[in-house]
Parts: C-alpha cells; structure tokens; sequence
C-alpha cells in the first residue's frame, strides 16, 4: 500500500530554505521571501468560481424540485414534522464530520455542495432511475407485475444510490482538487454527501409511517433510522469518498480508476448487506440479531481505520513540515505542536492567555496554513505539481511569515 509519510520525492526539488532563521514569534521576524515564479492563471481561477455558481444555482432548483415532491406526497404538516425530526439524525453526523476534519478542514463551499448534492441530486436520481425501471418493468410485462420488493431493495437501491452519491464525490475531486488531499478529504466528502442523501430520505421513510402508522409507527422508524443507524449511508460512501482519496495520491488514471471502482464495489456490498439483512431474518428478534452481530462491529471497525487515518495524517504532516524545518521555516518545536493534537490543542490554550483576543485567531491561521504547506508539499513529492505549482508553496510561506507577525504582536502586548 502506498505509504504517503516515507514518499520520496519524485522531482528531488527540497524546500527552499528561509531567508534567515524564523523562530517562534517573540523574536525577531525574518524578511519576505521572493520565491513565487509567477501569479496563479486567472482565467482558471475564474472558470471554476463560474462552473461553482452554475452548479449551486442547478443543486438549488433541484433541491426545491425534491422538497416540492416531499411536500406533495407527504402534505405540508407531515413534511415538516418529518424535517425536524430528520435534523436529529443529521446533526449527530455533522458533528461527527467536523470532529474528522478538524485536522484540515475542507472549504465551506465544497462541504456545502456536497451536502446539497446529497439530499438534492442523488435522491432525484435514485427517483428517476426508479421510475424509469417501474415504467420499464410495466411494459415489459403489459402491466402485470412490478419490479419485486428484493430486488429494488438489495439490487437496485445500492447501484443506484451508491452510484449518484459517487458522482458528487467524483466532481468534489475534479473541482476542488487542491483541497481533495487523500483518504480523510475523501472521507469527508464522502460522509457529508451521504449525510444529505440520509437527511431526505429520512423525511421521506418518517413520513410514509407517520401516514401509514400514525405516532407509534413514526416513532418506531425514528428509533432504527435516527437512532440506531444515523451512520448507515456515511459508512456506505465514505468507502467510496476514502477510495477516491487514495486515488488521488496515485500518479497515474489507471490505477487511480481501479481503487475508485474497489471503494464504489465496497460500498455497494455494504448498502446491500445491510438492506438485504432484512429479508434474511423474521421478527425484530431476528433483526436485533443481525445488527449486533454484523452491524455494530462492521462501525466498529470503521471507527478504527477513521483513527489510523488520522494517524496517518499526522505523520505525514510531521514528515513534511519536517522538511521545512530543516531549511529553517520552522523550529523543532513548532513541528511537534503542529503536528499532533496534544500540541495544537496546548498552543490554543495558550493564544487564548494572550491579550487583545487575536492570539487565537493568529494562531488557527498559522497551524491553517502550515498544515495546508504540508499537504501542498506532499503533492509536488508525489509528482502532483500540476494541481500544487510552486506559487501555492510560496503563497503559503508567506501567508505563515504574515500569521508570524501577528502572533509576534499579540505576544508584544504580555
């Protein structure tokens, strides 16, 4: 397996060492580098903010169009007794999420659009694929017989879902490329696109109880959806979303086509385990079986390989900004904080002694940043220049001299 932390480096460029020795912020600061060989090319900056704005305006209509239906199938007091209740659930995650991504938290924009992707985009494809096959089956058979209760649920579903889900993490890839780092931003990505996806279908299982079965019912779907399985879907795609982040470290489409397609295939098991275990078993008996035997160690597991993947990125935060430090941008220490969370969280504690208040805002820019370096190192080793030019390196050099500065004057002010 590749390992991201012992890479070498493919273009055997090093860092270019500081113009003096940067120390901590309570000495004296060093001069500006000048080592940007150009300015970033606009017209591509300005093509992807258009291509950005064109897709939030479709993934809104598309939103509407869902909660249009939601609303007519479900009435309006069902629709939002069903959405609240479907924001327990969804919260649950979110705050899940943001634990995983606090490392290097992804933009708001991609997290907004994956999340809009989720509960807009694919349920409508999951809808239309559905009634397409429906209309396809009644042709078929002139009307007789529909397309059965297993196959929709343990077939269809998970290509389908699973399918459209990975579209959006696909374009998260394709248009956030500089933020889509390895296996965590894939994870999250993957994650919040399945948080969407759970939020509205969630509405849509509570209320077809709550007209079928009133209060007892709604109550009952409650329990297994929001409760006991919030993180079904996140599991599901998060392979996939973990998958295209390994891929994205890959020199090379190929390979990187086959390890998405392994995460998509992984996914879609998963989804139809978990559906299919359903028709396996009879009675809630059967079910509580099926859910504590496979179920619960199947998230278990997930919840280790989440806490390796963190490891792994703080290793390889600490092999880079190692890098660094010995052409003289950071201090020995300044490695140690910035790379594990004891560190970071030590350093916080401190800026928040600092007078003024801007301690802690300096200070979540400078471990933003240098993190950012980090990851950006880590794509010209991997000969992933193309998507981290060198201006991005010098961007961030100087964007941690000026969080330098303000940390130097906020510790001026003891």
């Amino acid at each position: 397996m590749f390992d991201p932390v012992s890479a070498e480096p493919q273009n055997g460029a090093a860092p270019e060492s500081a113009p003096g020795a940067v120390q901590p912020p309570t000495v004296a600061l060093p001069p500006m580098p000048v080592i940007a060989p150009g300015p970033p090319p606009r017209r591509t900056r300005t093509a992807v903010f258009a291509l950005a704005i064109v897709g939030f305006i479709l993934l809104g209509f598309v939103f509407l169009a869902v909660v249009g239906y939601l609303v007519l199938g479900l009435g309006p007091a069902a629709f939002v007794i069903c959405a609240i209740l479907a924001l327990v659930p969804l919260a649950v995650v979110v705050t899940a999420i943001t634990v995983i991504d606090r490392w290097e938290p992804e933009p708001r924009p991609a997290l907004w659009f994956a999340f809009l992707w989720g509960a807009a985009a694919s349920i409508a494809i999951a809808l239309i694929v559905d009634f397409g096959v429906q209309v396809a089956v009644a042709i078929a058979s002139d009307g007789q017989s529909t397309t059965s209760e297993l196959w929709g649920s343990v077939i269809q579903a998970p290509i389908v879902e699973e399918g459209a889900k990975a579209v959006g993490v696909l374009i998260l890839l394709l248009f956030f490329r500089k933020q889509f780092d390895g296996p965590v931003d894939g994870l999250v990505y993957g994650s919040t696109v399945a948080a969407g996806f759970a939020f509205t279908e969630n509405i849509l299982y509570f209320g077809q109880a709550l007209i079928e079965s009133g209060g007892v019912g709604l109550g009952f779907t409650f329990v297994l959806r929001g409760i006991m399985s919030p993180f079904a879907h996140v599991m599901f795609t998060a392979c996939t979303g973990v998958a295209l982040g390994f891929a994205a470290r890959r020199k090379g489409w190929l390979k990187g086509v086959g390890i998405f397609f392994a995460g998509l295939l992984l996914a879609i098991a998963l989804h139809a385990l978990w559906n299919g275990s359903t028709f396996v078993v009879e009675g809630l008996d059967g079910f509580f079986l099926i859910y504590f035997v496979v179920q619960v160690p199947l998230f278990a597991l997930a919840v280790v390989f989440v806490v390796l993947l963190r490891k792994s990125e703080a290793r390889l935060t600490r092999a880079r900004l190692g890098e660094y430090a010995e052409a003289g941008w950071f201090s020995p220490a300044e490695v140690d904080m910035l790379s594990s969370g004891a560190g970071r969280r030590q350093a916080r504690r401190w800026a928040r002694t600092l007078p003024g208040g801007n301690g802690p805002a300096a200070l979540k820019s400078f471990i933003r940043d240098s993190t950012r370096l980090a990851f950006v190192r880590q794509r010209l080793l991997v000969d992933r220049a193309n998507i981290a030019p060198k201006h991005d390196e010098a961007e961030l050099l100087d964007a941690i001299l000026a969080d330098r500065v303000a940390l130097a004057a906020a510790s001026a002010l003891t």
